[in-house]
């Protein structure tokens, strides 16, 4: 095992592991925004609204995320959408993981005892009301562990958006492993960066766990 190399490479690496917390970071606010308006529509009265819904998660899990950054990035020009890489790779891990999110907090929300909302319902609160004062501060613990494990995912995913050359930390490994011809060592040093955030989002998931456990 070359140490010497991994150590000569670790600042790059570092530096590509920034854009991957970027990218992941913005991409898991963006799929929570998106998600919590799927939920909104799930629960709407209307039909159309629902299946438009369920319409968008099943299409969003059941096509592969690497063809959804190639049709947002490669596909966005003969629509008239020139995107940057990075904006490219946001949009595309955001609007894959919206789905899974939407799904997660869907699934914390049913969990919630329906006698909950309809107490509510029956002392004069409103369905709006009931969601947002009874329903979902209950929810809400149940849905940490669910998009703790979406936000690991996305992590992980994030290595898709080298596919459309947006210099992360995959990207960066490929690209030092043409030049060395050391994958062992290369993959390595990537590889245990990748653990690091993981561990970091298992450290966050676990504090709010145990903050809303104490409530």
């Amino acid at each position: 095992m070359d140490l010497a190399l991994m150590q000569r490479v670790l600042p790059f690496f570092l530096e590509a592991a920034w854009v991957t917390v970027q990218i992941s970071c913005l991409s898991i606010l963006l799929g929570f925004l998106v998600a919590i308006a799927l939920v909104a529509l799930r629960l709407s009265d209307f039909l159309a609204v629902r299946c438009l819904s369920r319409l968008y998660v099943s299409v969003f899990r059941g096509t592969p995320c690497l063809v959804q950054l190639f049709v947002i990035y490669f596909g966005g020009p003969q629509m008239g959408l020139e995107l940057d890489p990075f904006v490219a790779g946001v949009i595309g891990l955001g609007l894959n993981i919206a789905a899974y999110m939407a799904e997660s907090i869907r699934g914390a929300i049913e969990n919630v005892d329906r006698g909950q909302s309809e107490a509510a319902r029956s002392i004069g609160f409103g369905r709006a009301a009931t969601l947002r004062l009874v329903v979902l501060p209950q929810a809400a613990r149940l849905m940490i562990r669910p998009l703790g494990v979406n936000a690991v995912g996305l992590i992980k995913g994030s290595a898709l958006v080298s596919s459309i050359s947006v210099v992360e930390l995959t990207y960066t490994a490929q690209r030092f492993i043409s030049s060395t011809y050391k994958p062992f060592e290369i993959f390595s040093v990537s590889a245990v960066l990748y653990i690091v955030m993981v561990y970091a989002v298992r450290l966050v998931v676990d504090r709010l766990d145990q903050r809303f456990a104490a409530r």
